[in-house]
């Protein structure tokens, strides 16, 4: 007796049907499954509680901190939740629908925008706290914490715009029966884009610790933020790692290797951002980045004889 199974991908030309779920072609239903496979359930609710418990964790710092620069974060975890819930309506009830399609694809995309822009910010913060304990900013030309905030974020917003309005043209190709490498194309350059932004961050991250440590009338009062800096880079190399896969997945094409199979969807987008935001929990720069000026000890000259005290 044959067999089905949740996963059989046709030709490419052909795309994704799955024998479990008829397609009744209703008002909204693409002719063919867009995700290239039957999306998990198991990992939607997953995905919904681990979003949701960090939405009410973030949510809780940022008004226990007034860390109010954060509340981006808390957003992409919103939103994140709100995209594996449309997610997971695909799953069970009707995976050709389009509009569950878009909505959960637009809400997974444009959440680790907001994630990234709290990384910026937090960074600014951190070369804020930095001038008060005594690094030099403004002898670093390289080192501009308003451009480095809203390059980055207009490149964020620019880039996910470009993702967004690409997904939109493959699931509307796809319903209609069109060649989808348009939309395809403009997925593609925005990713390559963003992609490229962030490998710009990432070593502007690395050059600013760089420079701390070698500053030595601080070097003492920055080893004391070391976990948070670290814990900043380990999330921001997440963040990169989901832009990398959705690039791969993008280049290689529609309905091909990567994007039917969604272990890889698994591996590389849901768990880099879940593990990212519960980093940014832990390591949260309310506890890290405090309003009030820290003082630096004073380093002592070599040879420097030590101040007489004062007689009583």
């Amino acid at each position: 007796m044959a067999t089905t199974t949740s996963v059989r991908p046709l030709p490419t030309a052909a795309g994704f049907r799955n024998p479990d779920f008829p397609n009744h072609m209703g008002p909204h239903d693409a002719r063919i499954i867009i995700y290239g496979y039957t999306p998990s359930f198991v990992l939607c609710i997953l995905a919904i509680v681990l979003f949701a418990l960090n939405t009410i964790v973030h949510a809780f710092q940022l008004v226990h901190y007034k860390v109010w620069f954060f509340a981006p974060l808390t957003l992409a975890c919103v939103l994140e939740t709100i995209g594996y819930v449309f997610r997971s309506l695909s799953s069970k009830n009707d995976p050709y629908h389009i509009i569950w399609f878009v909505i959960q694809y637009f809400m997974i995309v444009v959440a680790p925008v907001f994630i990234s822009a709290s990384i910026y910010v937090s960074i600014n913060r951190l070369i804020a706290w930095a001038s008060s304990v005594g690094y030099e900013v403004d002898k670093r030309g390289w080192l501009r914490p308003k451009a480095i905030l809203w390059g980055f974020v207009s490149a964020d917003v620019v880039t996910s715009v470009m993702q967004i309005a690409g997904a939109a043209l493959v699931g509307s190709s796809e319903s209609n029966g069109k060649d989808p490498a348009t939309g395809n194309n403009i997925l593609l350059a925005g990713l390559a884009l963003q992609t490229s932004s962030f490998s710009a961050f990432l070593i502007l991250l690395v050059i600013l610790r760089v420079s701390l440590a070698k500053d030595l009338t601080i070097n003492s009062v920055v080893r004391t933020k070391d976990m948070f800096i670290l814990a900043l880079l380990v999330a921001s190399l997440l963040v990169y790692l989901r832009t990398v896969f959705r690039l791969a997945e993008t280049s290689q094409g529609l309905f091909e290797y990567i994007s039917i199979h969604e272990v890889f969807f698994g591996a590389l987008e849901f768990a880099p951002i879940v593990l990212a935001v519960w980093i940014l929990a832990i390591w949260h720069p309310g506890r890290w980045l405090p309003e009030r000026k820290e003082t630096v000890p004073p380093v002592e000259q070599e040879g420097a004889s030590p101040a007489p005290k004062a007689e009583g």
